[in-house]
């Protein structure tokens, strides 16, 4: 490992939720090789612990914290874990997420709230909980969105929904906050490698595997992990991950109803990328 003197982030605190594994867990690992001491959470004890041994082993401070974050208590108790273990907390990446594989017709109510619930409440709870020591430290935040966000998908109503939210919410958070120095970012992420046993929900709420994703299209974790962590740095308030991300930025901006047909063809052609 570095020497800590010369690494960017020494001397500063990191919270990454849902960082037990997959995105999550290789952004807490970028995050410690620049320095910065880091919170692990989530939701699986012994995935968790699993992954702060392993950090730990490498040399890197870490300490984690089993919390589910669309529980307000839990979180209150995640923000308290790093400021008992590290005194501070600088920054704080909202990736904890849950999401789905269903047409909204065959939906069930409630799995529409929980996917939505994760991705909305899983990131307004910690940093609630969590914007007292953020503004003490002028620190950073960075929520975890999707390039589903920026034109929506089908199969993917509540997740699309909650990630277009947490776009919004950054742009009222520098609007009321601005003069805190705080830093609110967004990061679109797009198609990545996942951890073999990854699931999502269906339209009942049952774990299934993840849609058909071309693997040429994908970056891998550690590649979208140095994205996220360039874009901390640079304080940067947008960040859309790939080629097809920022096409599909444009797109939507310029000419929705092009983008619109692209997706309506796409679900006739290639169903097993929804289904």
């Amino acid at each position: 490992m570095s020497d800590k003197k010369a690494s960017p982030l020494a001397g500063q605190v990191a919270l990454i939720t849902g960082s037990e594994s997959g995105i999550g867990r290789e952004t807490a690992r970028a995050f410690c090789q620049q320095g910065a001491a880091v919170v692990l959470n989530g939701r699986q004890a012994a995935r968790l612990e699993a992954t702060r041994q392993a950090l730990a082993a490498e040399g890197y401070q870490v300490a984690a914290c089993v919390a589910d974050v669309t529980d307000y208590a839990a979180a209150e108790r995640l923000i308290a874990t790093a400021i008992d273990a590290f005194g501070r907390l600088d920054i704080l990446v909202t990736n904890a997420s849950i999401s789905m594989r269903a047409y909204f017709r065959d939906l069930t109510p409630e799995v529409f709230r929980q996917v939505l619930d994760s991705n909305v409440y899983g990131s307004v709870y910690p940093l609630k909980a969590a914007l007292p020591h953020l503004i003490r430290a002028q620190g950073s935040v960075t929520f975890i969105s999707s390039i589903s966000a920026l034109n929506g998908m089908p199969s993917g109503s509540a997740y699309c929904a909650g990630k277009a939210a947490l776009a919004n919410l950054a742009h009222t958070l520098r609007l009321e906050l601005a003069d805190t120095g705080v830093h609110f970012g967004v990061v679109h992420i797009g198609f990545t490698q996942n951890d073999a046993d990854k699931r999502v929900l269906d339209a009942a709420g049952q774990p299934v595997p993840i849609a058909h994703r071309p693997p040429r299209w994908q970056k891998t974790q550690a590649e979208v992990a140095a994205i996220i962590l360039r874009h901390v740095r640079r304080r940067r308030r947008r960040t859309v991950i790939s080629a097809l991300g920022r096409l599909i930025l444009v797109v939507h901006t310029l000419l929705p109803r092009l983008g619109d047909w692209v997706v309506r063809t796409s679900q006739r052609r290639l169903r097993n990328f929804y289904e």
